[in-house]
């Protein structure tokens, strides 16, 4: 409840800002505190002008603002004077009980909110709170005969009772009540409406149980952008078609408008609803017919960067769903076995025409090769081949049971034809293949030799003839209708 006023100054020292000063005013001598200084130049950023205080107190409040001008500066406060003045306000805090029961001793039915004592014990003043005008005589002169002094009561209300004993306020801050606001005025629900606040009464009142003084801070500024913005149901033009304003945000100055639906649309069909700036807003006799724009621009109002990243982050989703789908088909391809497709295997014949076969397949067969040679091609191998899944023909499960090194007629041949018979031709498709490999025991793992012969390199007519000289000269197709042993380094792919 303090109060604003303009005294001169006679004495010697040099009060600053926020020095305690003792002054005379129309009620009694006080302590005060100096604000700022009042003259006609107010340019070094201490003081201010007396234009620009009346002008402060008019945007204030006006004649509503507790400013006083009856009265002086009798000197600055001296420790002394700083402490009476403390010593004086505790004793304003322990009398407000005895002042209480007095009151209720003379039945009164207002609420003692709080006392004040002047520098000079001359006045007491009384604080109470109530909605009506009160007959308080009698309590005035009780309490004049009680303290010895002048009595003055002040009526206040429940905000004037939050700026007398409210300290701080929900937000952190002290109550702007007891800060710096001087007038305070109703506010009403509708300010809360229009700054889309939470009608929540626990959520927008202050300490004094009201509406909190804050919300009037800014409710001319929301008048002013709201005179800016089309009201609801409005009829407004777009970029895109005309429409009807549906909602509107006040600070970002956006439109919600619902567009008229494209012509053949059902009956009763409601259009998209879209944002626009209130500064792109037309007449909607003048803009786009609706459905006349097919394709309207996604990222329009988006920054370069918003742009950018917008795109990017599609591109990895549409290369993350891309993986997703590649994973459940089985993962990458598996690389090429032994049992390939025939053309495939001959192709590789084909490349590399050496009469090894070239490839992993030709290397794997000639590790088998030699693990044979090495346990002496013991006559269990074919047996045990077939029960692992591999491929062999009828006539070396039946020749299977004679060892390699007893067949007459390869060790006739020589290292020649043991090195290279599996090598060189295939194992069931060439009739000439059996008589070199019938009682080999063991079979061709792949399964390329079922499937066709194979190019022998440049030494396969040499074998041919070696083979045809032990079996009379007589040639014939294998059981499982393949193909003769390669000639000239490579096979014939197999006709679809």
């Amino acid at each position: 409840m303090k109060l604003i006023g303009e005294y001169p100054y006679r004495g010697d020292a040099k009060p600053g800002c926020g020095s305690k000063l003792v002054v005379r005013t129309f009620r009694a001598i006080e302590i005060a505190e100096m604000l700022t200084t009042t003259c006609s130049n107010s340019g070094c950023g201490k003081s201010v002008s007396r234009s620009e205080m009346l002008n402060y107190i008019d945007n204030s409040g006006g004649r509503d603002y507790p400013f006083q001008t009856n009265g002086e500066i009798l000197r600055v406060a001296t420790v002394e004077d700083i402490n009476r003045a403390s010593a004086c306000a505790d004793k304003a805090r322990a009398e407000l009980a005895r002042v209480r029961e007095i009151a209720a001793g003379r039945k009164f039915p207002a609420k003692i909110v709080d006392l004040e004592l002047t520098l000079d014990e001359s006045l007491l003043l009384v604080y109470y709170l109530s909605d009506e005008r009160i007959d308080f005589r009698d309590l005035a002169q009780e309490l004049a005969r009680a303290y010895q002094c002048r009595i003055e009561m002040r009526q206040v209300g429940a905000r004037d009772e939050a700026r007398l004993v409210a300290d701080y306020e929900r937000c952190g801050q002290h109550c702007c009540c007891k800060n710096f606001l001087k007038v305070l005025k109703p506010i009403s629900m509708r300010s809360a409406k229009i700054q889309k606040a939470t009608l929540d009464p626990l959520k927008i009142s202050g300490r004094c149980g009201r509406l909190m003084c804050c919300l009037r801070y800014e409710d001319a500024t929301y008048e002013e952008l709201r005179k800016r913005l089309p009201k609801n149901k409005t009829r407004v033009g777009t970029a895109e078609g005309p429409g009807i304003v549906v909602d509107s945000k006040i600070l970002v100055q956006l439109v919600l408008v619902r567009l008229d639906p494209p012509p053949g649309a059902f009956p009763g069909e409601f259009g998209r609803e879209i944002a626009v700036p209130v500064e792109e807003l037309m007449d909607p006799d003048a803009c786009p017919a609706p459905g006349e724009v097919k394709a309207p621009d996604p990222m329009r109002g988006m920054s370069q960067r918003s742009v950018r990243e917008k795109l990017a982050a599609e591109r990895n989703a549409k290369l993350a769903k891309q993986d997703r789908y590649r994973e459940k088909a089985g993962g990458p391809a598996a690389p090429a076995t032994d049992g390939a497709s025939p053309t495939a295997a001959e192709g590789a014949d084909d490349a590399e025409p050496g009469g090894d076969g070239g490839g992993d397949g030709a290397g794997k067969k000639r590790k088998r090769r030699r693990k044979r040679k090495k346990r002496g091609g013991e006559p269990g191998e074919a047996s045990a081949e077939r029960a692992s899944g591999t491929a062999s023909s009828g006539e070396d499960a039946r020749d299977g049971a004679a060892p390699r090194a007893m067949r007459p007629e390869i060790a006739a041949g020589g290292d020649d034809d043991v090195g290279d018979s599996d090598e060189g031709d295939s194992d069931e498709g060439d009739s000439d293949d059996r008589g070199s490999d019938e009682g080999d025991g063991s079979a061709d793992p792949a399964g390329e030799g079922s499937e066709g012969g194979s190019g022998g390199g440049d030494g396969a007519p040499r074998k041919r003839r070696r083979r045809r000289r032990r079996r009379g000269g007589s040639r014939g197709g294998g059981p499982e209708g393949g193909s003769g042993g390669g000639s000239g380094g490579g096979s014939q792919p197999p006709s679809a």
